[in-house]
């Protein structure tokens, strides 16, 4: 049976073009995809075309764990919308709505079976405030 999809979601402060782009490029994503300050992102590809790959790297800054976060685009709408399937066949949706000088950024994934649901909701929930916190401060 298919587990609900869990959501998360922030509203940024700055406009849809260095929303969309601190998003997607990958000199910004090495900065902010990792859900806490003991972790980092080390490399990070993307091609945010329909059918396009993303891959990055997300790892303990102590060398302990590392692992890659990838997947296929399914279907990219510059500025609006992406969504994409991962190996292990997890669908998710990231919707960008355009509110003026703000954007709300919302993500819908299908949640792994190996950890709890509230844990992973955490998890991806940190990992968009700091999305959130870098595109606002840089």
């Amino acid at each position: 049976m298919k587990q609900p999809k869990i959501t998360v979601e922030t509203t940024v402060s700055a406009d849809i073009n260095k929303v969309w782009t601190y998003w997607t490029q990958p000199e910004h994503i090495m900065n902010w995809n990792f859900a806490s300050d003991d972790w980092h992102c080390p490399s990070a590809e993307n091609n945010p075309v329909t059918g396009g790959i993303f891959r990055s790297t997300m790892a303990a800054k102590d060398g302990s764990m590392s692992f890659e976060f990838e997947g296929t685009y399914d279907e990219v709408i510059d500025g609006k919308k992406m969504a994409y399937s991962m190996p292990d066949g997890r669908q998710v949706s990231v919707e960008f709505e355009d509110l003026g000088n703000e954007v709300r950024v919302t993500e819908s994934f299908d949640p792994e079976q190996t950890n709890p649901k509230e844990m992973q909701k955490a998890g991806w929930q940190a990992i968009l405030d700091n999305f959130k916190n870098y595109t606002e401060g840089n």
